[in-house]
């Protein structure tokens, strides 16, 4: 695999911003050229970047062994949001990014051949996006998400008070709003047979462990098809690097071998 770092100055975001991709090696993945290649965006948490999933789980060995090209961009803490000021995160990673990936590397942007997903902030921005764009996505995955906006709404002396209501505005008044994950899942609801597969994952000791159980309820009260898997774990890396094996084993299959074999199904090591 190749890791490359591209910093780009994206229209809709108006600064430098640091992007990691995984590429497959050519003739090392069968004949199967890049723009045929299925694509991943995994997207981070609050206080990560582009660098983090490459550097805490196994992604790379999992992309490698799939043939996967991995998309990490970098997003700060935006909560994956078109901002007040002018700084259009969402439409970055909805809209431009993916332009710029064809454009560039002439990835394939066929909604087959793309997945989404993310851990805490970012499992809230991988359903934002399939949810409201289920178009661009064959799947996509919530670990530990942030699915519920309810868990924001901390101690008015809480400095981070302030900051989600830059972003969001009245932190009273979001329900229903264009940042609620239940409203994207009541407007998806109307066409369920259009969203991609939705995987949801979580840990039992963590303190968004309640918004996934009941996100999942939500999905299954709608006719909304979703996977949940529930385990043992803390909000950490050891948690998403598990569950990160178990989405890919869901969507494509067991781990293949070199050789052709096959591994044992991720989930059960």
């Amino acid at each position: 695999m190749a890791l490359i770092r591209i910093d780009h100055l994206p229209e809709t975001v108006k600064v430098n911003l640091p992007l990691n991709i995984l590429l497959p090696d050519p003739g090392k993945m069968g004949d199967t050229p890049v723009a045929k290649r299925r694509v991943l965006y995994l997207l981070h948490g609050l206080s990560d970047d582009a660098s983090a999933w490459q550097r805490y789980t196994s992604i790379e060995i999992l992309a490698a062994a799939y043939g996967l090209v991995v998309i990490m961009p970098s997003v700060g803490r935006s909560f994956y949001t078109d901002q007040p000021n002018g700084q259009h995160y969402f439409s970055y990673l909805t809209e431009e990014l993916p332009r710029y990936l064809v454009d560039v590397f002439g990835l394939s942007p066929a909604r087959e051949d793309t997945f989404i997903a993310g851990n805490s902030m970012g499992g809230y921005g991988a359903f934002k996006a399939a949810l409201l764009h289920p178009e661009c996505y064959a799947a996509a995955a919530s670990f530990s998400g942030v699915l519920s906006l309810e868990i924001l709404k901390l101690d008015p002396n809480d400095h981070r008070q302030h900051e989600f209501s830059q972003l969001l505005g009245d932190l009273d008044q979001l329900a229903g709003s264009e940042h609620d994950p239940a409203a994207w899942l009541q407007r998806a609801a109307l066409d369920p047979s259009a969203l991609p597969h939705l995987f949801i994952a979580v840990g039992r000791q963590e303190d968004l462990y309640p918004l996934s159980g009941a996100f999942h309820a939500a999905c299954q009260s709608l006719g909304v098809q979703s996977e949940y898997h529930e385990e043992d774990g803390h909000h950490d890396w050891f948690l998403w690097n598990r569950q990160i094996r178990q989405f890919l084993a869901s969507i494509l299959g067991p781990i293949p071998e070199p050789d052709g074999g096959l591994h044992r199904h991720p989930a059960a090591h």
